[in-house]
């Protein structure tokens, strides 16, 4: 027993020292080797990195020349340039946007799923393009022969259309296939008022005066500039987790920047009849004599402050200035703290699909979309604002009386002279007494004509 027991040992001894042997020393893998580690081999990699990094900033500088050389050549070209590049933009960056959500397979078993994608986007730019056609150019519309029934009853035929591809979106349906159906309907009709319906206002915005398409333009633009030159300046604190690389020092920094350089490109496009005049022809450039009557936010006025307590008495102060320069503080304040949340949305959007951007329509900047973010929310904010606040109204007097005449009877005649007293004794025009008095007149009178038509 003993001797089998200690040829047993020697027997797995050696058995040891052969299965040490045959494998390798575990330091001598632990430990470096001169010739393996050679430092030469690491150059090539951090040159391969710097060549790629250095391809795709030249193709983003090329192409980024080359959209701001297009962007003014159709700017100084004419409207029709501008409103062609709104329209390109409006068509891919719909692409894109419908794009995300479609599922190539399964659309390509069903009928109709994309054609119905680019039959509503038809349906939308005819009825938004004629309703800025017919409403801005319908000294011209109304005596063609051909667009004059066209242009009476628009609104009748864009809806017909509009059924017509909605009847064919529901005999379209599939059972199986009900909720990626439905669901193409309406991430369609959502990307149509995202996109097409805003660009819309953009594209009145242009017929109402240049000025009021680039200026809102180039603010976003400039609040985008110096919004990641003051984050990588002094950038500390992250602004929202959707962007992680927005701080709040660059949010704030862009913002006054933005102010500033909207009041000297304001100060710029003042003095340029073909930027502040509204479009009454298409085929306008800059290099025609173009005149008209300046809006009133154009022309300088005089602002007086009161006597405040730190002034001597009986001392103010003025400052003659365009009232167009305060319509621009407001502009680029929205510009920089309301319209980059369009850009956030995106970045949730984009998140959501897990998607870098929204495509490549543009080499180096991704996207027609990813460009376009924020300019679609500032050009309807622009369009609204001005409508609101800025525009005027000119009414022709002998007109508005003979509609009222013509159109409306005669008690319908007396509820607008009503209205237009309370009008003018709310602002003062007249005291409420002689309203009051004309009233009690206007009524009587009102009694006994009602009296003699009814018999």
């Amino acid at each position: 027993m003993a001797g089998r027991q200690g040829a047993g040992a020697i027997e797995s001894q050696a058995e040891k020292k052969t299965e040490m042997a045959a494998e390798p020393d575990s330091t001598l893998l632990t430990k470096p080797n001169p010739e393996a580690t050679n430092t030469s081999a690491a150059p090539p990699a951090t040159v391969s990195e710097y060549e790629k990094k250095k391809a795709n900033f030249m193709v983003r500088t090329f192409w980024t020349l080359v959209m701001i050389a297009g962007f003014f050549a159709a700017l100084l070209a004419g409207h029709i340039y501008v409103v062609l590049i709104i329209t390109t933009i409006q068509i891919i960056s719909f692409k894109e946007v419908i794009a995300i959500a479609n599922i190539g397979s399964r659309a390509r078993d069903l009928r109709f799923t994309k054609s119905l994608n680019w039959y509503w986007l038809a349906t939308t730019m005819y009825f938004l393009y004629g309703e800025s056609v017919v409403y801005y150019f319908r000294h011209i519309i109304l005596v063609d022969k051909v667009l004059q029934p066209l242009s009476t009853h628009h609104r009748f035929i864009s809806f017909c259309i509009y059924i017509f591809g909605f009847v064919i979106f529901v005999t379209s349906l599939k059972p199986g296939h009900l909720r990626f159906q439905f669901s193409q309907f309406a991430w369609t009709h959502m990307a149509l008022f995202l996109i097409n319906i805003q660009a819309h206002f953009i594209l009145n915005n242009i017929f109402e005066g240049l000025i009021w398409f680039f200026l809102p333009a180039a603010l976003v633009i400039t609040n985008d500039i110096f919004a990641y030159i003051c984050g990588i300046t002094f950038g500390r604190t992250q602004l929202i987790k959707l962007s992680p690389k927005k701080t709040v020092e660059g949010f704030i920094g862009a913002w006054f920047s933005t102010m500033v350089v909207g009041l000297g490109l304001t100060w710029c496009l003042l003095r340029s009849n073909y930027f502040i005049c509204p479009a009454t022809n298409l085929a306008t450039s800059i290099l025609q004599d173009i005149h008209c009557d300046p809006n009133p936010v154009f022309i300088p006025r005089t602002y007086t402050t009161p006597e405040f307590f730190f002034l001597p008495p009986g001392h103010t102060v003025s400052i003659t200035v365009a009232p167009m320069y305060f319509h621009t503080l407001v502009w680029a304040t929205f510009a920089s703290l309301i319209a980059p949340f369009g850009g956030f949305f995106a970045s949730g959007l984009k998140r959501t699909f897990k998607l870098k951007d929204f495509g490549d329509s543009i080499p180096g900047h991704g996207g027609m979309t990813d460009r376009m973010d924020c300019q679609f929310i500032m050009g309807m904010f622009a369009f609204l604002y001005y409508q609101t606040f800025i525009a005027v109204r000119d009414y022709n007097p002998g007109a508005v009386l003979d509609m009222l005449v013509t159109g409306l009877g005669v008690e319908d005649q007396a509820h607008v002279v009503k209205g237009m007293l309370q009008i003018w004794a709310r602002d003062g025009v007249i005291s409420p007494t002689a309203a009051e008095q004309i009233l009690n007149i206007l009524g009587d009178n009102l009694a006994s004509v009602s009296h003699h038509l009814t018999e």
